[in-house]
C-alpha cells in the first residue's frame, strides 16, 4: 500500500507568512547526493540532485485525500506528476501557503465585531442582549475548529492550523462574554475552557513531536466521539418544530462511535475500518461547517425579514477566507479540505449574498462584483494549478484529486 512504502522524508522548508515546520509533498532535495536513513526501513535511499530546468517526475506528490486517509499526514501519490516548470511549481507552492496564511485576516475580522459588540453590551450592563448569541451553536464552531486543528496540524499544514487556531480562539473569548453574561451555564462553561485548553496544549505538543502517542491516541477517540454525537444533533434540531424536538439522534451518534473507538482499540476491526474510525473526527467537523449555510438558508426561507439583521460585509469576509484557503487544498490535493472549504465559499457566503440580493438588501453593483470577483478567483486556482503541472485541462486537476490519476 502506497502509505505503507518508506520513502525519503528529504524537504527545503520555505517561508511564508507564519514560519512552516513541515516538509510538503512536493518538495524534492537539489543538493548533493547524500544517503538518508529511515525510521522503519532497513535500506538508504539516495537523493539525487535535480536540475531545475529539467522536466521532474515526482512520485511523492500528494495524492486525494480520501475518506480511508484523511489522517495521514501526507498520502503518497500512486503515479507519477510530470512537472512542466519546476520554478513554477514551487513558487505556486509557496504562494498557496501564503494564500492560506493569508485568511487569517477575513476570518479574524468576521469574529471580531461580534467580541466587541459583547464587551460593550457587558460593560452596559445590558447583559440580556447577549442571549441573542446561542452559546450551543458558538460550542459547536469550536468542536469544528478543534476537530480541524488536530486535522490540519497532525498534516504538517502549518497556515491551516493557525486559521483553526484562531478560530478556537476567538470563539472561547466569545463564549467567555456569553458566561460572564449568564448566557452560558457556568458548569458547561467550565467543562468547554478544559477542553479547549487541552486541545491546544495537545496540539501544540504532537505538532513539535513532544507529545506521547497513547495521549494523542486518546485525544482523536474524543475528538471523534464528540464530533460524531454533535453533527447529527445539531442536523436534526435545525428542523425543530417541524420535527419533534428529541435528543436521540445525539444519543444514537454517541453509542455508535464509542463502539467503533472500542472496536478499533481492541484490534477488532480491519485495516480500512481502523483507517474509517481515524478520518471521522475531520469529515464530522467538515460536515458541521458544510452543515451551517444550510442552517443559516433555512432560516432565511422561514422567516425572510432575517435577512436584515445579517451583515453583507461579513459574508464578503467569509467568501475571502474560505475562498483563500482554496488554492491550497487543490494544490495538495486534500479532497476534505477542498469540500469544506468550497462549500463554505459557495453556500454560506456566496449563497448569503445571493439571498441579500433577491431581497433587496444590497445593490446590484455589490453583487456583481462579488460575483465576478469570486468566478475569476476560482477559475485563476485552476488555471494555475493546471498550468505548473503541464495540464492541458483545468478540469483535470480536480478529476485527479477526486477519482486519483
Amino acid at each position: 500500500m502506497a502509505d505503507s512504502l518508506c520513502v525519503p522524508l528529504a524537504a527545503k522548508p520555505h517561508s511564508s507568512l507564519v514560519l512552516r515546520n513541515s516538509f510538503p509533498p512536493s518538495r524534492v532535495f537539489t543538493p548533493k547526493s547524500s544517503s538518508l536513513p529511515l525510521k522503519g526501513c532497513e535500506k538508504k535511499f539516495n537523493v539525487l540532485p535535480v536540475s531545475q530546468n529539467s522536466r521532474v517526475s515526482l512520485s511523492r506528490r500528494a495524492g486525494p485525500v480520501r475518506a480511508l486517509d484523511s489522517d495521514v499526514p501526507h498520502p503518497l501519490h500512486k503515479g507519477s506528476v510530470n512537472v512542466e516548470s519546476r520554478k513554477g511549481y514551487d513558487e505556486w507552492d509557496s504562494w498557496t501557503a501564503k494564500f492560506a496564511g493569508a485568511a487569517n485576516l477575513p476570518f479574524l475580522l468576521l469574529q471580531l465585531p461580534q467580541i466587541i459588540l459583547n464587551a460593550r453590551n457587558l460593560m452596559a450592563g445590558n447583559k440580556t442582549a447577549l442571549l441573542a448569541v446561542p452559546w450551543l451553536g458558538m460550542f459547536t464552531g469550536l468542536l469544528g475548529n478543534l476537530s480541524l486543528l488536530s486535522y490540519f496540524a497532525k498534516k504538517r499544514e502549518t497556515e491551516a492550523a493557525v486559521v483553526q487556531t484562531l478560530g478556537v480562539i476567538s470563539i472561547f473569548v466569545v463564549i467567555t462574554q456569553l458566561a460572564m453574561g449568564a448566557a452560558m451555564p457556568l458548569p458547561q462553561y467550565v467543562a468547554t475552557a478544559v477542553v479547549v485548553v487541552a486541545g491546544l496544549i495537545l496540539n501544540f505538543l504532537n505538532y513539535y513531536g513532544m507529545l506521547n502517542k497513547t495521549i494523542w491516541k486518546l485525544w482523536e477517540d474524543f475528538m471523534t466521539v464528540g464530533g460524531f454525537s454533535v453533527l447529527p444533533q445539531i442536523m436534526w434540531s435545525t428542523f425543530v418544530p417541524y420535527i419533534p424536538k428529541s435528543i436521540m439522534p445525539g444519543t444514537i451518534a454517541f453509542v455508535v462511535a464509542v463502539a467503533a473507538v472500542t472496536l478499533e482499540h481492541t484490534g477488532k476491526l480491519s485495516e480500512k475500518g481502523a483507517k474509517f474510525v481515524g478520518s471521522i473526527s475531520g469529515w464530522t467537523a467538515t460536515l458541521l461547517f458544510m452543515w451551517m449555510p444550510i442552517s443559516q438558508m433555512w432560516t432565511n426561507f422561514l422567516n425572510p425579514e432575517n435577512i436584515k439583521g445579517l451583515s453583507a460585509f461579513s459574508m464578503v469576509l467569509a467568501v475571502l477566507g474560505n475562498g483563500l484557503l482554496i488554492p491550497r487544498a487543490l494544490f495538495i490535493r486534500d479532497l476534505m479540505w477542498f469540500t469544506g472549504s468550497v462549500w463554505a465559499t459557495f453556500f454560506y457566503g456566496y449563497g448569503n449574498i445571493v439571498c441579500f440580493y433577491f431581497f433587496n438588501t444590497i445593490s446590484r453593483e455589490f453583487f456583481w462584483a462579488a460575483t465576478v470577483g469570486l468566478i475569476a478567483w476560482i477559475g485563476m486556482t485552476f488555471w494555475k494549478d493546471s498550468a505548473v503541472h503541464g495540464y492541458n485541462s483545468p478540469i483535470r486537476s480536480l478529476k485527479e484529486m477526486v477519482f486519483g490519476s
